[in-house]
């Protein structure tokens, strides 16, 4: 059946028909709100590049925290910059480490916010890397021990889940043994198994204080036009024991989370990473965008190619928005 008999603009002339046959829907559940934690007490200091994001000492990242579980948001993941950085990261999978600290902070005071925290070095390396370094190059599989100790002391710590981010052949299957071994077989794992080494992450690395020193990471995040290889990346860490896949960034790779999302079982999480936000921020900030609106726009495109979760700095407004 073809015009004039069909007319499918007659289920657009109204909001309540619109929102009958409406096929994705952005909820608050699908947030993960990201949070920066460092050292000193009664810091709230600014991301320029980021607006609206904050590096919180404990105390105000505990204030804040509070806040977001107000707005019904289900989950966080937490960075930390630590107080020292060295060649193997130590800070990483110290017991007394930022991260290790803001977790039980959190849990004593918002025990029922689902805790996420990322697992990489690169916070907490001196020279930026993911990974351990030789001959300078970054060491797959003598990282591989150094991660797994990292996770096991934010799930001694209380963490509800981590997230390892570092792109390491084998360290789902590393870090699942070692949580395994110590108790923590509770504790799911949601992986970055799809990163790409995008242009897309330089705010962040100014807000975590993580650029690499020499170099870049191309050499173990994955090349921006490969495609086929995701989908190979995503059923690699399902077989290791991945409980929910990663894709990052979001907006550049709408393809690849659907291409990911056809391919495996498990809960898909997308990143809409600070590079991301921050160009729409500046858009907005010019007059040229529509701030609730672009942002409910993108964000729903995530959610339309696949994704069940959504990492984004945008989470605070969108929660405000979804409860009006």
């Amino acid at each position: 059946m073809y015009f004039p008999q069909y007319r499918p603009r007659r289920l657009r002339q109204k909001e309540n028909l619109r929102r009958m046959v409406r096929e994705t829907y952005l909820q608050v559940d699908d947030l993960i709100f990201p949070l920066f934690v460092q050292p000193g007490q009664g810091v709230k200091e600014p991301i320029s590049s980021m607006p609206g994001n904050y590096r919180f000492s404990i105390d105000e990242l505990v204030k804040e925290v509070k806040d977001v579980q107000q707005l019904g948001i289900p989950a966080i993941i937490l960075f930390g910059i630590p107080e020292k950085k060295d060649e193997v990261g130590s800070e990483a999978y110290a017991k007394d480490g930022i991260i290790q600290r803001a977790i039980k902070a959190i849990k004593d005071t918002v025990p029922d916010i689902i805790v996420i925290t990322d697992v990489c070095l690169c916070e907490y390396t001196s020279h930026g890397h993911c990974g351990v370094i030789k001959n300078g190059k970054v060491d797959n599989d003598a990282t591989l021990a150094l991660l797994a100790k990292e996770a096991v002391s934010h799930a001694e710590a209380g963490a509800d889940m981590v997230a390892p981010s570092d792109m390491m052949d084998g360290r789902v299957k590393a870090i699942r043994e070692a949580l395994d071994q110590a108790g923590f077989n509770h504790i799911p794992i949601m992986s970055y198994a799809v990163k790409y080494a995008s242009a897309f992450y330089g705010p962040f690395r100014e807000a975590a204080e993580s650029a690499p020193q020499f170099g870049d990471r191309r050499s173990y995040q994955m090349d921006p036009p490969n495609a086929r290889e995701a989908v190979r990346e995503a059923e690699l860490d399902v077989a290791e024991g991945a409980d929910i896949i990663m894709v990052k960034p979001a907006l550049p790779y709408l393809d690849i989370i659907y291409r990911v999302r056809k391919a495996v079982n498990r809960p898909i999480a997308a990143y809409n990473v600070s590079g991301e936000f921050a160009m729409l921020k500046a858009a907005i900030a010019n007059g040229w965008l529509e701030e609730k609106r672009v942002v409910l726009e993108a964000l729903t495109s995530i959610k339309r190619a696949g994704a069940d979760l959504i990492l984004t700095y945008f989470a605070k407004d969108v929660a405000r928005w979804l409860s009006e």
